[in-house]
């Protein structure tokens, strides 16, 4: 459902891309904003793992550095028949994890040190299971995707923006309706777009969790894992946490503030532990 989910709400953002696209310069404005964005995004998929690697200060572990974390990943990697990815730790006290990477052969799984002191076995295997998930699905690549219509949506409706501003006689000979249509879909498609994506990245979370579920045979552990990382997040934060980053973790690393659910990169976590509680007990 989940899927089917992300395949409408990624349609749902074609057809509001292709209509923006049509208020300045028809399909040659479009295709030139939609290239603009790609490039700019290019980058960012391309060198995800370094990029965000970087920021968050990660360095690649070993086996002989922290042998039951680099097991675990090693034992689900096999079970997912994923080439086993490299391992990461962040010197944080907040417990939070995350997997980067343009795709399996390039994935990366990134730990805090502040997630192993307060998880046990079972629920760290369930975390490691989610963020494998992540990479299985290549949600790096759904997310670059979206991000990219949604900045070619927002990129046309502001030279919409100004088109309708300094047009000149060309707005004085347009048919009213069609200047307020225009302008209310100038204001709203960037909101909408924006809305689209957060609609995705919280329909990718809920997969994950279910392929973590399947993949560590465990979605109690998982269970337990998000509740005892949503309360730490509320606590402590990721002080250097960066919204365009926020939606890689977990658990949001954001949590110690005040968001509102649809604006929200994570669905929440009490809907999340309900569905694994479902899963563990056979009811989906």
């Amino acid at each position: 459902m989940n899927s089917v989910k992300t395949v409408i709400l990624m349609t749902a953002m074609m057809v509001l891309f292709i209509l923006v696209g049509n208020l300045i310069g028809g399909q040659s404005g479009m295709m030139i904003a939609f290239i603009i964005s790609l490039a700019l995004n290019f980058g960012s998929y391309w060198f995800s793992d370094k990029i965000v690697l970087a920021m968050y200060r990660a360095h690649e572990v070993t086996r002989s550095e922290f042998p039951e974390l680099f097991n675990i990943v090693e034992k689900l990697s096999s079970k997912a028949n994923l080439p086993m990815p490299k391992v990461y730790v962040i010197d944080s006290p907040t417990p939070n994890a995350f997997a980067t990477g343009r795709n399996p052969q390039n994935g990366a799984v990134a730990v805090t040190t502040g997630i192993m002191k307060i998880l046990n076995s079972d629920e760290l295997e369930g975390v490691i299971a989610h963020e494998l998930t992540h990479i299985k699905n290549r949600d790096i690549l759904v997310s670059t995707i979206a991000a990219t219509l949604v900045g070619t949506i927002t990129f046309i409706a502001r030279m919409a923006g100004w088109a309708a501003m300094f047009g000149g006689s060309n707005r004085d000979d347009r048919d009213n309706g069609n200047i307020f249509y225009e302008l209310a879909l100038i204001i709203i498609a960037p909101i909408a777009a924006m809305l689209i994506q957060l609609a995705i990245s919280r329909s990718r979370e809920f997969m994950a969790d279910e392929g973590g579920a399947l993949i560590s045979g465990k979605p109690l552990g998982l269970a337990s894992a998000l509740n005892k990382l949503s309360q730490a997040n509320e606590m402590i934060p990721m002080h250097n946490a960066g919204a365009s980053s926020a939606h890689m973790f977990i658990v949001n690393p954001l949590s110690g503030k005040s968001f509102v659910k649809l604006f929200s990169t994570h669905p929440p976590v009490e809907e999340r532990i309900a569905r694994l509680k479902e899963i563990a007990s056979g009811r989906r």
